[in-house]
């Protein structure tokens, strides 16, 4: 009996909120809490299931009537990057990564200060203090780390924050330097990943939900071959349709 109590998992719906992706339309999450006991375990089953993680909760899209967020991976092993990603990848070939504990810095903050200034100034992120950031990266159940990318002199240009999965790893939150975004740092920062993955042997990279509609979340599409989880399952990106979700549809 105690351990069935010990495996229960509750889930909760979240009130209706302006969408972050499409405008005119709500938003819906369903969210359950990362349990202490065992929490790696259950935080990779959760990913393979289209959840992402913040601070130690678990959410996923639940809204009525909509399916526009579609879960995406990286099939490392098999990825090619096009002529764009080897671009991206000669361009910012001088700058040095660091996977580093999750710990947050002054010099992290004033990065993500700027990023979210420029890129989001009327996003809530951009409020948020030092100790806000601070939470977001320190407040993890599971395994987290941060990755620096450093140019030449040594100036930090960008971070990713990443967990560590069982089978490879999802990337939560990425910033970097506006002043050379035409580098495309973020998704240098996903190239970085894909090769670490192929280090330790691991077969994915998880990059949250991909919007068709969303040219911000376009970029995610990029990596070929990659998969989306359509139905329960995943499979191949362009092997089966996903449902394109009617112009002025609730969700």
């Amino acid at each position: 009996m105690s351990r069935e109590r010990a495996e229960t998992q509750f889930f909760y719906t979240t009130t209706p909120l302006p969408c972050p992706y499409l405008p005119g339309r709500t938003e819906r999450k369903v969210v359950t809490e990362i349990p202490r006991t065992d929490p790696d375990r259950r935080h990779d089953l959760l990913s393979r299931v289209g959840f992402r993680r913040s601070h130690s909760i678990a959410y996923a899209p639940a809204c009525p009537g909509c399916s526009a967020c579609v879960p995406i991976r990286i099939d490392a092993a098999r990825f090619a990057p096009d002529r764009g990603l080897r671009r991206v990848a000669r361009a910012n070939a001088a700058c040095a990564a660091n996977e580093l504990p999750a710990h947050a810095t002054g010099e992290q903050f004033a990065l993500f200060q700027r990023y979210q200034m420029a890129r989001h100034c009327n996003g809530d992120m951009a409020a948020m203090s030092f100790h806000d950031y601070r939470a977001m990266v320190e407040d993890s159940p599971v395994e987290t780390r941060i990755v620096e990318f450093r140019d030449p002199d040594a100036r930090l240009v960008g971070a990713c924050l990443v967990d560590w999965l069982d089978d490879g790893c999802s990337a939560v939150y990425s910033f970097f330097d506006p002043e050379i975004g035409h580098r495309s740092l973020g998704s240098a920062a996903i190239l970085w990943l894909i090769d670490r993955c192929r280090e330790l042997g691991l077969p994915y990279v998880y990059l949250g939900y991909w919007v068709r509609e969303s040219p911000k979340m376009a970029y995610k599409a990029r990596f070929q071959p990659c998969e989306i989880l359509v139905d329960g399952a995943w499979r191949a990106f362009g092997a089966a349709p996903v449902e394109r979700v009617p112009q002025g549809a609730g969700g």
